[in-house]
């Protein structure tokens, strides 16, 4: 079910894509239109309450416009739900080892928007700090940020051994066939499409970021940090307090933008209620759990097989 949330957090003159898939010729045309009624806060509450208290994940891999809303409307399901995972933010400064690339003109920087900021945070700032500094929704949170979204690199090993749906571990040279010789293989649709995605993200990650290795995943692991959290490493049960900065204007001024969206972290006492922000995962095991999602897909898709008969995988 896909209901209408609130519209116009932000114009931006800078689009990811156009559509949010482009490169993807397999997709097939939506002919599904999004519901208006009831209100998606309605329709969520709905959703989440239909489960028993301390049992359901809420997931967020965009702005937290809706999810502000939703918890304004209905503010008891903060207590009613198990968790929150957000994918969204930026620290810097150290905080791990992934690399966050470079804009070109700019130099290093740790935002993918901004030099500080990262988009969902950046396009409703007011909400993020909302959310984040809820001392009923702190405990529950879990921080996805690039610093850990920047450690599921989807390098070309990657890439091909989810195509051929093969077992494969990350950056190895026995995975798949070498770029070129994939003739005579069979690919799913699914597989065909997923494969796609990666690899136009991956052009756009070079082209913009110097991320020649290849794109990062991000929402995915916000789905993994509710599914499977022993999959990542706080450090034995670290926590933060976690600041927005909403000074700014947003624009394409730097001087107007300030840091506006940053996210700043403060790491809480040993046992104190924060919001929990890993430092890194278990990347093979990540990789292992796409596979099997993409597994699970392909024996429930619609897309049919010839839709993907002619297709050749892109280059990369």
């Amino acid at each position: 079910m896909m209901v209408e949330g609130m519209r116009k957090v932000i114009t931006t003159g800078r689009p990811l894509s156009l559509s949010g898939l482009d490169g993807v010729p397999l997709l097939p045309p939506s002919t599904t239109p999004s519901l208006t009624h009831p209100p998606y806060t309605t329709a969520i509450s709905t959703a989440l309450l239909a489960h028993p208290p301390q049992t359901a994940w809420l997931i967020a891999t965009g702005a937290l416009t809706n999810i502000a809303h939703l918890f304004r409307a209905h503010p008891t399901l903060k207590s009613h739900i198990a968790g929150l995972s957000i994918m969204g933010g930026a620290i810097g400064n150290g905080f791990s080892s992934a690399p966050l690339g470079r804009k070109k003109g700019e130099g290093e920087r740790f935002g993918n928007w901004t030099p500080y900021a990262e988009f969902n945070i950046y396009c409703d700032p007011e909400a993020a700090e909302e959310i984040l500094e809820d001392e009923v929704l702190a405990g529950k949170t879990v921080l996805v940020p690039l610093d850990v979204t920047h450690q599921a690199i989807a390098d070309a090993g990657v890439r091909r051994g989810l195509l051929h749906g093969e077992r494969w571990s990350s950056g190895s040279s026995d995975v798949g066939e070498r770029d070129g010789e994939v003739e005579g293989r069979s690919y799913s649709p699914v597989r065909a499409l997923f494969h796609d995605v990666l690899t136009f993200f991956g052009e756009t990650y070079d082209r913009e970021f110097g991320l020649s290795a290849g794109p990062p995943l991000h929402d995915p692991l916000a789905v993994a940090a509710a599914v499977v959290p022993e999959l990542f490493d706080d450090r034995g049960g670290e926590r933060y307090r976690v600041e927005v900065d909403t000074k700014g204007e947003h624009s394409e001024v730097p001087e107007e933008v300030l840091q506006l969206g940053r996210t700043r972290v403060e790491l809480l006492e040993r046992g104190e209620p924060g919001v929990r922000i890993p430092r890194t995962f278990d990347v093979d095991g990540f990789w292992w759990m796409i596979d099997c999602a993409l597994g699970r897909a392909e024996r429930a898709t619609p897309l049919r097989r010839e839709d993907v008969r002619a297709w050749a995988p892109r280059s990369g």
